[in-house]
């Protein structure tokens, strides 16, 4: 579960890029966080995992808060951002260690889970090559990867469809959809209002900081009282708003 409470962050002065957003994602749902460029969305999600430091109000990852115990907050999720230009000099198989170190992950639990993910998002044949030599979407899969290795309560995911093939992407819905089975949550922006519309339980628009609607895609049509797809409905209450 993620609780977001009365939350503001400030660039400059007097500019609020997130206004007192409240906002909770229940355990058992797939959260999409939409929004235009520039909205808010990656902001949010910084400060979620700890990232970016909060002005105003606080953030709970089962219960632990991400200002006063960020080291609890932090074990509870698993976080993909929206760029995977990472950790570029390490070898595949290095980086997913070391990520099983920071979260603990034994070394038995640890194999079987590298073996099976790395394999089922097709990039278990270059874990001895550097990062670096990765295609966009290789880069992708290994961070989605890293993310999952400790199994997390929530997964947390910026933009996670960016570069992946089709084979991946849906491989990355059936986890998502899978870890909500398990009492999990998972929050992740996109662009791809199609995803959003197919796989997610309730969805969230914020706009210029602020959030203008939460609530599941039926909601929304009766809010507007059109029978719409979920990007005729998107564009149509994100122009409303300016």
């Amino acid at each position: 579960m993620i609780e977001i409470k009365q939350v503001t962050k400030s660039y400059e002065k007097n500019k609020k890029v997130v206004n007192n957003l409240n906002l909770k994602i229940n355990n058992n749902e797939i959260f999409g966080f939409l929004g235009l460029n520039g909205a808010g969305k990656t902001t949010t999600i910084k400060m979620i995992t700890g990232i970016l430091g909060i002005d105003e109000g606080d953030i709970f990852i089962d219960n632990y808060s991400i200002q006063k115990e960020p080291l609890k907050a932090k074990k509870g999720f698993g976080y993909v951002p929206d760029n995977p230009e990472m950790f570029l000099k390490l070898k595949g198989i290095e980086f997913l260690n070391f990520m099983a170190d920071i979260y603990e992950v034994d070394e038995k639990q640890r194999k079987i889970q590298i073996e099976n993910l790395t394999k089922l998002f097709e990039i278990n044949d270059v874990l001895n090559k550097k990062i670096e030599s990765y295609s966009h979407g290789m880069k992708q899969k290994i961070a989605i990867v890293g993310a999952l290795l400790h199994n997390p309560n929530n997964l947390i995911l910026d933009e996670p469809m960016t570069g992946l093939d089709p084979k991946a992407s849906y491989e990355l819905k059936n986890i998502m959809k899978k870890l909500t089975k398990e009492n999990k949550s998972v929050f992740f922006s996109t662009h791809i209002l199609e995803v959003a519309e197919k796989i997610c339980d309730r969805i969230g628009i914020i706009n210029k900081g602020e959030l203008i609607f939460v609530g599941t895609l039926q909601e929304m049509k009766q809010k507007l009282e059109e029978d719409k797809s979920l990007e005729e409905l998107f564009m149509e209450i994100t122009n409303n708003d300016k």
